[in-house]
């Protein structure tokens, strides 16, 4: 399935390689420049369709759990001061994905939307430290009762076009999809001290599955 936060860059690729396609059948000559157009065309198709693809996923049960809002690799664990929603230390856990991963973001926790901040920035690497502060960023700030959630969908290099339709006051469910990133990018997620992070730098997450963290609620009922 391709997704719907895709489906404009999806169909105007698509449309263009078929009619490059078409017109190298009909008029490219000779038959090395024909067939080479018609594989580069096959090969671009293939790429942006992997890309834009957007599997069905099973998201565990728990309301003291939070689930990976990317696929990808685990870059980054620290505490940080965190200025934009906590105002206070927390965790940051940071998820790289690379231009192969399914781009679909997914909800971590169910909760309500409390904050948004869309921010132009700059353009680098997603994968260095400093794009989490400067590159262009969606910032989402999330509440429930067990307690508070961050994201930022951070653009890479190549990504620069964040999709995110979120705003103040929606309501949200773990595990289902919000935005995407195109093309190369990462989102990074703030959790409290107080949450029991699960994972560790070089994992690869699944969003929608992969457990990054829990809340103290859980580990006290067991």
């Amino acid at each position: 399935m391709i997704t719907k936060y895709g489906y404009d860059v999806f169909f105007t690729i698509a449309a263009v390689c078929l009619v490059i396609i078409l017109l190298a059948l009909l008029f490219v000559e000779p038959k090395s420049y024909r067939y080479s157009l018609i594989v580069v065309s096959f090969a671009v198709l293939g790429f942006v369709t992997n890309f834009f693809r957007d599997p069905e996923r099973r998201t565990p049960n728990g309301k003291h759990l939070i689930i990976a809002p990317a696929d990808g690799k685990v870059v980054v664990i620290k505490q940080v001061q965190e200025n934009e929603f906590f105002h206070e230390k927390v965790w940051q856990v940071s998820i790289f994905m690379s231009p192969l991963n399914v781009h679909v973001n997914r909800n971590p926790v169910s909760g309500v939307v409390k904050h948004t901040r869309y921010v132009k920035g700059e353009f680098f690497a997603a994968f260095e430290d400093k794009a989490s502060e400067k590159n262009e960023q969606m910032i989402v700030g999330i509440e429930n009762a067990e307690g508070k959630v961050m994201m930022k969908q951070i653009a890479g290099f190549i990504a620069r076009r964040i999709v995110c339709p979120l705003k103040p006051g929606d309501t949200l469910h773990a595990g289902e999809r919000f935005g995407m990133i195109k093309f190369g990018s990462r989102v990074d997620v703030f959790l409290p001290l107080t949450v029991e992070v699960k994972t560790k730098t070089g994992d690869v997450t699944v969003a929608g599955e992969t457990i990054l963290g829990e809340f103290p609620g859980l580990r006290m009922e067991n």
